[in-house]
């Protein structure tokens, strides 16, 4: 790599390592697994970055997305997962916070692997259906429905419990007859 990508490259991991950190913990809900998955997300994207000018960013997501696809169907039967999160910034409603997060994370671990991979990369990385699409390998067709699907399971998984903030889970449209 020349040196002037290199600092492209470098660039491009400061600002988006983050949000691709946020992705992997989400899809694999492991802090050193979404690590893993990083790291070998950006190491395949260095080797490819000339060839990929433009758009680094839904490149490496898209590889989180299939190394994610790729060790969930190497791990058949999973343990159950703990999710500890260090604080940033304690603050007056951080026990709320904690429970509300922990609810959810519990909530999309219940769900099947594609409907938790298709609402994070749609909600939580905000990309369009097509974007997601084309970062899974499936159908806009498919999003949409794995979304509208998954969305419902949430509430219906969060409904025994009196946590306002999951109550306003996004509301898919209703098919027009």
């Amino acid at each position: 790599m020349k040196r002037e990508d290199e600092a492209d490259f470098e660039a491009f991991v400061e600002a988006s390592g983050h949000r691709l950190l946020r992705t992997a913990y989400l899809l694999v809900g492991d802090l050193h697994a979404a690590e893993d998955l990083l790291q070998t997300a950006l190491e395949r994207t260095a080797r490819r970055w000339t060839r990929i000018a433009g758009v680094p960013e839904a490149y490496a997501r898209t590889t989180i997305a299939n190394l994610a696809t790729d060790r969930w169907r190497r791990r058949r039967a999973r343990p159950p997962e703990v999710f500890i999160d260090p604080p940033e910034g304690i603050d007056a409603d951080f026990a709320t916070d904690v429970v509300v997060r922990d609810a959810l994370i519990r909530a999309l671990n219940q769900l099947t692997r594609r409907q938790r991979a298709v609402l994070v990369l749609r909600y939580f990385d905000d990309l369009t259906e097509p974007e997601t699409a084309a970062a899974l390998g499936i159908s806009v067709g498919t999003v949409k429905s794995s979304a509208s699907r998954a969305l419902e399971r949430l509430r219906e998984i969060v409904a025994v419990q009196d946590l306002p903030t999951l109550h306003a889970l996004p509301r898919t449209k209703e098919k027009v007859r």
